[in-house]
């Protein structure tokens, strides 16, 4: 890695934190992209558990940029910000008829990397639909126009109602037919 390269990129990672990855995923999705006061104000009204994880990584990521590479904190931006599986750890708790659940306690592990806003790799604006073409409204007719009388539109005659249908007849059992034979 060049020298270029490393001051364009600051990166800081936790490891081993206590959160779902998945919910973890939730709260870094929000702030990719974002330059670092926005990010910081977006993870502040966060109500997740995850955007205190996630806003330590990124003020570690700053402080790093600061410190190392004298770069400006509020210039900077997230350029990419991911969340990988950690270890799993289980844990056993007991059920009804003596058996047990298995209990998985998730851990993740999250990367910030930072770079200037110069070289900011970000992904492309998501530009407006284009605008719909305009339709031409038919100017108001003119009061030298005789106006068109209307005809009286001829009501269509109604369908008329299907009736009922009679029911079939039910079919005699075979215990019925024995009567019939001996009543004969």
């Amino acid at each position: 890695m060049s020298v270029m390269e490393e001051q364009r990129e600051v990166r800081a990672v936790a490891k081993w934190v206590r959160v779902s990855p998945r919910k973890a995923r939730l709260v870094v999705d929000h702030i990719r992209g974002r330059s670092v006061p926005e990010a910081r104000t977006v993870l502040a009204f966060t109500d997740r558990a995850a955007a205190r994880e996630v806003e330590k990584v990124l003020r570690s990521a700053v402080a790093n940029a600061e410190a190392n590479h004298g770069l400006s904190g509020d210039e900077l931006v997230v350029s990419s910000a991911h969340v990988d599986d950690g270890l799993t750890i289980k844990r056993w708790r007991p059920q009804a008829r003596g058996r047990v659940h298995q209990i998985k306690k998730r851990t993740c592990h999250i990367t910030i990397k930072l770079s200037s806003a110069d070289f900011a790799v970000l992904p492309p604006p998501v530009s407006p639909p284009p605008p719909e073409p305009e339709v031409e409204e038919p100017e108001a007719v003119e009061e030298e126009q005789a106006p068109v009388a209307e005809e009286p539109a001829e009501e269509e005659p109604k369908a008329e109602e299907p009736q009922a249908e009679e029911k079939p007849k039910r079919r005699r059992t075979p215990r019925r037919k024995k009567k019939d034979k001996e009543e004969s």
